[in-house]
């Protein structure tokens, strides 16, 4: 059975600190993980597909549309410290980003220019913008002369603006927290200019093959990850103050927002 961190593998070190509390977990619910790599650009869809998942993280919105019945393991309850809105529990939001030495100072003045996104199957990176420029339409087809996707990894989104190839970009706000920590120099280069509305994070899935049984081990060792003194420093440095055990149902607010954007014809951010 594997564990993976794609989603969240900021940097080599990054990824060290995801093995150890990955293997410290497995440890503690007694189930053997390989924890393995799974770099960018391999497409996540071969890495959900397989059946030997058991800890792997996944984006909601495939999550909620998927016809396979992924097991929930555990959602990561992020630290934040600076969110232009309030962001509670297992939730996140995605940051529109634009170049800190740029003009930009909202949204709106961003329009006319170029947006990127990140694929058509994510949510933070393609969604929740969309849902958050719909409300900009205003009886328009677009807001920007170009739209330049798939770009495919929030760090491919973020290069876009500090390689000037973008005006804004959309940035998964944990993703964004981890670089902030441990990239201050270059997370100091955007800024955040608008926040869509929360919704709930990337989780830990298991595959319909996986027993049950050890689904919930791992999930209660999760739950029980912050009372670990051993485990503190990992999740200091993750940005995280725990894991929580989501609801099935919390995931289907992704769904929603998709089927209110192609009800008003806008299929992607543009």
């Amino acid at each position: 059975m594997i564990a993976c961190s794609r989603m969240y593998n900021l940097n080599p070190a990054l990824s060290s600190h995801w093995r150890s509390l990955f293997e410290h977990t497995a440890a503690v619910a007694g189930v053997p993980l390989d924890v393995i790599d799974y770099a960018a650009p391999a497409p996540l869809d071969l890495l959900w597909a397989r059946t030997d998942l058991a800890c792997v993280f996944m984006c909601g919105w495939p999550f909620q549309r998927t016809t396979r019945a992924f097991q929930i393991v555990a959602a990561p309850i992020p630290e934040y410290h600076a969110t232009l809105h309030p962001l509670t529990g297992p939730q996140y939001c995605t940051n529109m980003v634009v170049s800190d030495a740029g003009p930009f100072n909202r949204l709106q003045d961003t329009f006319g220019g170029r947006i990127a996104w990140t694929d058509r199957g994510s949510h933070s990176g393609f969604n929740a913008p969309r849902k958050l420029l719909l409300d900009h339409l205003n009886g328009q087809e677009r807001l920007y002369s170009e739209s330049i996707g798939p770009v495919v990894t929030p760090r491919a989104s973020l290069n876009s603006i500090l390689e000037g190839r973008a005006d804004v970009a959309p940035l998964d706000s944990y993703f964004h927290s981890l670089l902030a920590r441990h990239e201050p120099d270059t997370a100091r280069r955007i800024r955040v200019i608008a926040q869509t509305p929360a919704s709930p994070i990337p989780l830990l899935v298991a595959a319909p093959e996986i027993a049950p049984e050890i689904v919930a081990k791992l999930g209660e060792a999760f739950a029980q990850a912050a009372d670990s003194p051993q485990l503190a420093p990992y999740l200091k440095d993750l940005c995280l103050s725990g894991f929580a055990i989501p609801s099935r149902k919390d995931y289907a607010v992704t769904d929603q927002w998709h089927a209110e954007a192609m009800a008003a014809g806008y299929h992607e951010p543009c």
